[in-house]
Formats: C-alpha cells, sequence, structure tokens
C-alpha cells in the first residue's frame, strides 16, 4: 500500500465511525479484500500512519487554511481527552513511556468530576475550521496555551474563549505581540464588569456543537492507543476527518458542518 492508501484509508474510517484497527481490517479482509489486493497486516498499518503524522497534519493544514482565508474571528477552548478509568490512575501504563509527557489527573468543569489523560486545546474559526491544535496533560490550565496561539500564525483577529482564559496580563500580551483581542466573559465579582457581547456568546456555541460532534460522530473519548505517539495520530486522524468533511461540504454546496451528508455520496 501506498503513503497516500495509507491515509485515505485511515480518514476513511475515522468518517464512518470506525476507530478500532481490528474491526477494520477484520471487515476488510472478509467483505472488500477484492478491493484491497495490496492490504497490509494491522500491525504494519499503525506503525505506517504514526509515521505519516506529518503529513496528516500538513493535509489538514493546507485544507484548513484555504477555507479561513477570509476569517477575522476564532474561538478558543479544550475538551478532556481520558484514557482510562481513574480507578486505574495508578496502575495503568498506557502513554507512560516518557515522565515529562504521562498523562496526569485534570478536572473538568463541564462535567463537575475529575478524569486520568490529557487535555486537546483547539483554535478553530466561528465556522468551526480548525485553525491550530495541541495536547497537554490534563493538569496544565487552559491559560497556558494562549502562549502557543502566539506562535501559530493567528494575528490581527479577534479570539473569543470562555472564563478560563480570563486575563488581563495574557489579553494585553496577545495585542501587543500579536494583534490578537482576546474576549472572554467577565467574573461577577469583579469591578466594572461589562456584559459579554450576545453574538459572541451565539459564536462560542460553534465550538460546543463541534466537540459535541467529534464525541459521538468520532468518538474522541473512546482510546485504542497504547503510547502517546498513537494517542496523537488518532486524535490527528479524527480531526482531518472532520476538516476533508468540511471542504467535501463547501465543494458541494452543501451546509459546512454537517458532517454526516458527505457519507450519503
Amino acid at each position: 500500500m501506498s503513503d497516500c492508501q495509507i491515509i485515505a484509508l485511515s480518514i476513511m474510517a475515522e468518517s464512518v465511525g470506525i476507530d478500532s484497527e481490528s474491526y477494520l481490517f477484520g471487515k476488510l479482509n472478509k467483505d472488500y479484500k477484492a478491493d484491497f489486493p495490496n492490504l497490509i497486516h494491522r500491525c504494519n498499518f499503525n506503525r505506517r500512519r504514526k509515521i505519516l503524522g506529518p503529513y496528516l497534519q500538513q493535509l489538514n493544514q493546507l485544507l484548513a487554511d484555504g477555507m479561513n482565508q477570509s476569517e477575522s474571528t476564532f474561538l478558543i477552548d479544550s475538551i478532556p481527552v481520558p484514557i482510562c478509568k481513574t480507578a486505574r490512575e495508578k496502575s495503568g501504563k498506557i502513554c507512560r513511556e516518557n515522565f515529562e509527557t504521562a498523562p496526569d489527573k485534570g478536572y473538568s468543569s463541564v462535567n463537575k468530576a475529575w478524569y486520568f489523560g490529557y487535555k486537546l486545546h483547539l483554535v478553530t474559526s466561528v465556522r468551526g475550521i480548525f485553525h491550530s491544535m495541541d495536547l497537554s496533560k490534563a493538569s496544565v490550565h487552559d491559560i497556558h496555551y494562549l502562549n502557543e496561539v502566539k506562535h501559530s500564525g493567528l494575528n490581527n483577529c479577534t479570539l473569543i474563549g470562555d472564563k478560563g482564559y480570563l486575563s488581563k496580563t495574557w489579553q494585553s500580551d496577545l495585542f501587543h505581540s500579536v494583534k490578537v483581542d482576546l474576549k472572554t466573559p467577565m467574573r461577577n465579582n469583579q469591578q466594572n464588569k461589562e456584559r459579554f457581547q450576545p453574538i459572541f456568546r451565539r459564536f462560542r456555541k460553534r465550538m460546543e456543537t463541534l466537540f459535541a460532534q467529534l464525541c459521538d460522530q468520532f468518538m474522541l473519548k473512546r482510546n485504542y492507543a497504547k503510547s502517546l505517539a498513537g494517542l496523537s495520530v488518532r486524535i490527528l486522524t479524527k480531526l482531518t476527518a472532520v476538516t476533508c468533511l468540511q471542504f467535501i461540504n463547501k465543494q458541494n454546496n452543501k451546509p459546512l458542518n454537517h458532517l454526516k451528508y458527505d457519507l450519503a455520496f
């Protein structure tokens, strides 16, 4: 199989909701053997997909940049990525090959519960198209990702976040370094509190819908990876699949974020 076929097969599987390589290869060998005469072994497929991670990233960035050319307003948020139950946090060995990148325990303010794993940080346009992303430990506060935003190529725009990104220091730093105007709701106990504009609240619902799609259709929170490299490329494949489906919808004049429309073509 060529590298392009490996990437295409990975994106196709995530698009139709197949995130288990064991199930995918069982299905291909049983029902579609004639369509894949050069089908490689599942272990070789996983190994090559990890190597091709940078090319998945390039594909995602190329398509997203083309669709984000005229955007001037972006959204920032994070979502928990648990890798196992909290009861197994001490006995589990998943992704522990390196102490510095090992998972840890974090708190999800949305679910009002602790979890063990990582946190996915995303910056998207108001239409839900990815701009940049990163994976951090679960205990890392959202505001620390703003330092990565400065080096992500984002400039001369408005960035909308939740209260987790509220900081006058970071707002000033982003504006003076890359001309990014960070907008967040203010806390109730702050002096001279200003009302968060309704249009910004409506924009933020796009990010919540995107997270729901990632968890539902692309099963973001279901993990089969054993290493951080495997987990990272799985998440990257899911995000690239979303971008590809959005691109197909745009080319066919369909609603951009009706991602299941493409599966009927």
